[in-house]
């Protein structure tokens, strides 16, 4: 049985990204969550980006990475089928973490610890190395 699930990368002055745990998970992962009723992906990851960390997102600024696909690490037999958008805006306003995230930790792009969900390490994270490649190449175009 698939899930479906969207996710946002939300990052600091610094470039850092901010990753969550919540209750009952090991691991740190992106804000995000199951869409709810008929929401699209963007609408729900606007909604969990305000219910997990307090911050609202405008969902037109929100820039599509990719899908992916991986296991559940919850729920046995169950995969997760997944969009992660982007946000360009860097944060500068206090986060508030909802009651379900235990704690929020703010990852370089390249994380050296196994404290990190897996498909964010594996994933997500070389894929905003080759947007930031990609972003540096055509900022060098363009001069």
């Amino acid at each position: 049985m698939a899930i479906r699930v969207g996710a946002v990368v939300l990052r600091n002055s610094e470039g850092d990204v901010l990753t969550v745990r919540k209750q009952g998970a090991s691991l740190f992962q992106l804000p995000g969550g199951k869409p709810e009723g008929e929401e699209s992906m963007r609408e729900t990851v606007v909604r969990e980006a305000a219910e997990e960390v307090g911050i609202q997102l405008d969902p037109a600024q929100l820039e599509y990475l990719g899908d992916y696909t991986a296991s559940a690490a919850n729920e046995p037999g169950h995969d997760v089928s997944g969009a992660i958008y982007t946000y360009p805006s860097e944060l500068t306003q206090n986060i508030a973490p909802h009651s379900e995230i235990r704690e929020l930790k703010w990852a370089a792009p390249v994380p050296n610890s196994s404290g990190y969900a897996p498909l964010l390490a594996t994933r997500v994270f070389p894929a905003l190395e080759r947007q930031e490649r990609l972003a540096d190449v055509n900022s060098g175009i363009a001069q």
